[in-house]
């Protein structure tokens, strides 16, 4: 069974840090690019970093750049993002995903496409305020 699972997330009031994992079962999850999601009320699920397998570069939308940093424990199976400076709009559900590319995809909407993902988790929920 494929299955990714999300944890780590919890209540932090503007500025402080919180590190998220995603943890992968039924299959190697170092060979694959893991895509970070999120959704906040009301709004559209949002992709706004990748890790990749083949040389494990991370890319980040304009909004997280320099607060968000992904990482990889392959003994584990499991991808973290560690967040810091974290904002009040930074409050969601935070997924992760794959499609089994080995390669991230562009940071566009296009590249970002919630759909174009098969296999996700069942979120955690950050939120941010004071």
């Amino acid at each position: 069974q494929v299955q990714l699972v999300e944890s780590g997330g919890g209540l932090v009031q503007p500025g402080g840090s919180l590190r998220l994992s995603c943890a992968a079962s039924g299959f190697t999850l170092d060979y694959y690019a893991i895509v970070w999601f999120r959704q906040a009320p009301g709004k559209e699920r949002e992709g706004f970093s990748c890790i990749s397998s083949s040389d494990e570069s991370t890319y980040y939308i304009d909004s997280v750049k320099g607060r968000f940093s992904l990482s990889r424990d392959n003994a584990k199976n499991t991808v973290y993002l560690q967040m810091y400076s974290l904002k009040p709009e930074d409050t969601a559900v935070y997924y992760c995903a794959t499609n089994f590319a080995q390669t991230c995809p562009d940071m566009s909407t296009a590249g970002l496409w919630p759909k174009y993902y098969d296999y996700w988790g069942q979120g955690t929920q950050v939120a941010v305020s004071s």
